[in-house]
């Protein structure tokens, strides 16, 4: 569900009519609805409420910081991947000891920046970075909290760029290696050995990958405990998928989710830490775009809009569906024919659908691609040298930028050229 409706025939963000925002801002722009973002986290809240948890929002997704305040309020954590995101946490009031730190390539520079400031666990993905981090943590008198990131070799079923769980990814260690590296983990100065960590891939449209890779977890929190280590956190990792269409065939809800996790590790006693991102954000945002141009091809016909692949990057990377729908909504039975919705970008890769059926439309009508809340803004860029989109978020019948379009001049102003030229 989103708070994305038509009413009198335009499509509103919760109360605000979208022409309203665009006339105020430009286009393309992003919208997020806040209802919808408090709905779906509150939704996770809720599934895993008879464990003790934790719901850390996957930054990657979204890292606009009234994204990360509006969540932080609500009382998520944060799963940050990058210095920069986990100061973008902080600066959004969250506290180091709701902030997980991810990725296979933390710099001890990153490290030391997490430990001054404060973190809830780093999850360690090599021997390297666990020996990188006792260095790091012992030269500062101080300890890190780990949980070492298993791999259990189980394929997620998703898009081949976003699996992360199978033998040959670059994630994790090996689910077989896992008690040799906690002994070693034990063993070194500034590291105290806190849970067991497991993400499998991202969106997931089934629970069944999910259950396989819980149930190695639960064995190996045995195993561990056998060993004398404290396992007392499981991080799940995130992933589970959204509907990116209106079919018939969604994606298991939350609460389908939280019942497994009972049914697989509930038993155990630990703390439930989970990192959902697209869940809580995808749903909750659109991008906003005009038509420049409606052009007639040889065998079709073109939509050329004002966004482009350095907008939402999505369909360009992954072959990614959206839906897309007009902001004026047509009266009922209203013609359609198959278009070709592309950007302005100087590349063929610049398409957003082949062969999309949609109303006919004309230059200056305004479309809304559907389930952009998550990697859309934080995945652009400034290709063809075109700035960043607005990002804009509702409340009710308000609304406020929270990111604003940068200008030429400030674009040209952060490259220097040198004295010599």
């Amino acid at each position: 569900m989103d708070h994305f409706l038509y009413k009198s025939g335009l499509l509103h963000a919760e109360d605000v009519p979208l022409p309203e925002i665009a006339a105020a801002v430009g286009t393309p722009f992003y919208v997020y609805s806040a209802a919808t973002l408090e709905r779906h986290y509150r939704l996770f809240v809720e599934a895993l409420a008879p464990l003790p948890h934790l719901v850390c929002f996957a930054v990657k997704a979204n890292g606009n910081l009234a994204v990360l305040k509006l969540l932080g309020d609500l009382g998520a954590g944060m799963d940050v991947v990058s210095a920069g995101e986990y100061l973008r946490a902080r600066a959004a009031g969250v506290p180091g000891d709701r902030i997980v730190f991810s990725g296979v390539g933390k710099t001890r520079a990153e490290m030391r920046t997490a430990l001054e400031g404060g973190i809830r666990q780093f999850n360690v993905e090599s021997e390297a970075e666990l020996r990188a981090l006792s260095d790091v943590a012992a030269a500062m008198g101080a300890t890190a909290p780990v949980a070492v990131r298993v791999n259990p070799d189980v394929d997620a079923g998703t898009h081949e760029k976003i699996a992360t769980g199978r033998k040959g990814d670059k994630f994790g260690i090996p689910i077989g290696r896992a008690r040799a590296v906690y002994a070693e983990a034990a063993r070194l100065p500034g590291i105290a050995v806190t849970g067991i960590d497991v993400h499998i891939g991202s969106q997931l449209t089934a629970l069944a990958p999910f259950e396989a890779a819980y149930r190695k977890l639960a064995e190996l929190t045995v195993a561990l405990r056998a060993d004398g280590h404290d396992i007392r956190r499981l991080d799940l990792g995130g992933g589970l998928g959204i509907p990116y269409t209106r079919s018939n065939e969604a994606p298991p809800l939350p609460a389908d989710y939280g019942a497994m996790v009972r049914r697989t590790v509930g038993h155990l006693g630990c703390e439930i830490e989970i990192e959902p991102g697209r869940l809580i954000a995808g749903n909750a945002g659109l991008l906003v775009a005009a038509v420049i141009y409606v052009k007639t091809g040889e065998d079709r016909d073109f939509l050329i809009l004002d966004a482009a692949m350095n907008d939402l990057v999505r369909p360009s990377m992954y072959g990614a569906h959206h839906d897309i729908v007009p902001v004026a909504e047509g009266p009922p039975g209203a013609p359609t024919q198959p278009f070709d919705v592309v950007g302005p970008v100087c590349e063929t890769g610049d398409t957003f659908a082949r062969g999309r059926e949609l109303p006919l439309l004309a230059e200056g009508d305004l479309v809304a691609f559907r389930s952009a809340g998550a990697y859309g803004a934080v995945m652009a860029s400034e290709y063809n040298s075109r700035p960043l989109v607005p990002e804009v978020m509702v409340k009710g019948d308000h609304y406020a930028v929270i990111r604003r379009r940068p200008s030429f001049d400030e674009m040209l102003k952060r490259d220097t050229i040198p004295e010599w030229l």
